[in-house]
């Protein structure tokens, strides 16, 4: 019921680079509710599947994921961005990138993008 993003990316010693230390700034659901420390990033269930079956019950599950990274500088959400897509392509498949925006009222940097990812259970 829940794509394994987070392991995947805390295995990561690119992604722990750059949005970790002492907890991974990877927050699920899309919301970041602790003390806000850039950049980090967020992701949440966009769509989800069983892979249903007449016979049996399902052996898989598919999702899509929005992943929403929030850095300081353009660079910094560019090079989180990165960082995350090299540690789910080995595992997913991306399939979009998204929204590039300057929030007006923090002024900080949002890049997006979308992951498909089947995930046996």
């Amino acid at each position: 019921m829940i794509a394994p993003i987070f392991p995947v990316c805390a295995a990561s010693a690119e992604v722990n680079a750059l949005i970790g230390g002492d907890r991974l700034r990877l927050y699920p659901f899309g919301m970041q509710d602790d003390v806000i420390v850039y950049p980090y990033a967020v992701w949440q269930n966009i769509t989800g599947e069983p892979e249903n079956y007449l016979g049996q019950r399902p052996d898989a599950d598919a999702f899509t994921l929005q992943v929403d990274i929030y850095a300081g500088t353009p660079d910094e959400a560019i090079a989180v961005a990165e960082a995350l897509r090299n540690a789910i392509e080995p595992h997913a498949h991306i399939t979009r990138w998204s929204g590039q925006t300057r929030d007006d009222e923090t002024k900080r940097y949002r890049y997006s993008f979308d992951v498909d990812w089947i995930v046996l259970r």
